[in-house]
């Protein structure tokens, strides 16, 4: 039977999410039903709320960073039961498509309908809904909502003893910032890194760089509290602003450049590119997973 659940909406872009109640359908095959016990703000909820991101279907329920428990499975549908503990990920990758028999599940072909709010892999189909009206879902999952259902192909089982909060965080922030300095900066050991903007992702780059045995990890951020936590997630050094970044990186590499400058900044803009560019040695890299207006990059 369909259930109510209290979720926070947005109706209008750019507008503000509020508080409503929706009908949420029973999953279907390949779908699961999920009591969410915590979930996490992206930045990228607020570029949806301002415009920034395109939003293909309102009214819609944020959110895609989450964690909780698993409350209905849908018919055939293998690998999960009542009870199991899951954290979503944002890309619902299928697994069988050319991208990911080849180990890019990053570059699923269900990326190319994750702003549609509807079902991954069926974006017009909807499974919540409001007097009748269908409402969309981020990223297919919707985690600002006491319960959700969504696609198996969306959530992760993990381990009961996993605090479901500091899970609900391993969705989005996590493997987009960690992900960014091990595998798209290819960092090794040895190698200079800039960090431009110390937020969640750009934390989280930060445990990457270091990790991957960079020897120095040079983080950018005008908030000295961010500067301070950013020593402590394993930065070797911190600077308020670019200009000074660069200046230092270059005076202990020969005037070559970092390696990789990873920017992670809050709102993006096309002079965060280029103070990027101008940090690096040749053939060094930029990566750039910050969000901006589409209007603007």
């Amino acid at each position: 039977m369909p259930i109510t659940t209290r979720v926070s909406l947005l109706r209008e872009t750019p507008g503000a999410f509020e508080t409503a109640t929706v009908e949420l359908d029973d999953p279907r095959q390949g779908e699961l039903t999920v009591k969410l016990a915590a979930t996490g703000l992206c930045h990228s909820d607020d570029h949806i709320a301002k415009g920034d991101l395109n939003a293909a279907h309102l009214p819609l329920v944020g959110g895609h960073e989450g964690a909780g428990v698993v409350t209905a499975v849908g018919p055939n549908t293998p690998g999960f039961e009542v009870g199991d503990h899951v954290v979503f990920s944002f890309l619902a990758a299928c697994g069988v498509c050319e991208f990911c028999a080849r180990g890019m599940s990053n570059l699923c072909m269900n990326g190319a309908t994750i702003m549609s709010g509807g079902r991954p892999d069926e974006p017009g189909s909807y499974r919540m809904s409001e007097n009748g009206t269908s409402v969309g879902q981020a990223m297919g999952i919707s985690t600002f909502s006491e319960y959700t259902t969504a696609s198996v192909n969306s959530a992760v089982k993990i381990d009961k003893d996993i605090p479901l909060e500091v899970a609900a965080l391993l969705g989005c922030a996590v493997p987009t910032g960690w992900g960014a300095a091990v595998n798209s900066a290819n960092i090794k050991p040895a190698d200079v890194v800039i960090v431009m903007g110390i937020g969640g992702i750009g934390s989280a780059a930060v445990q990457g760089a270091k990790y991957a045995g960079a020897r120095a990890v040079v983080a950018v951020d005008p908030v000295e509290f961010k500067r301070e936590k950013a020593m402590e997630f394993g930065a070797t050094h911190t600077f308020a602003d670019i200009a000074e970044a660069t200046e230092f990186v270059k005076s202990i590499t020969n005037g070559q450049g970092a390696d990789a400058t990873i920017i992670t900044v809050g709102v993006l803009q096309p002079e965060h590119v280029a103070q990027g560019m101008a940090s690096i040695r040749k053939a060094g890299t930029v990566v750039v997973p910050g969000l901006g207006k589409s209007t603007n990059i």
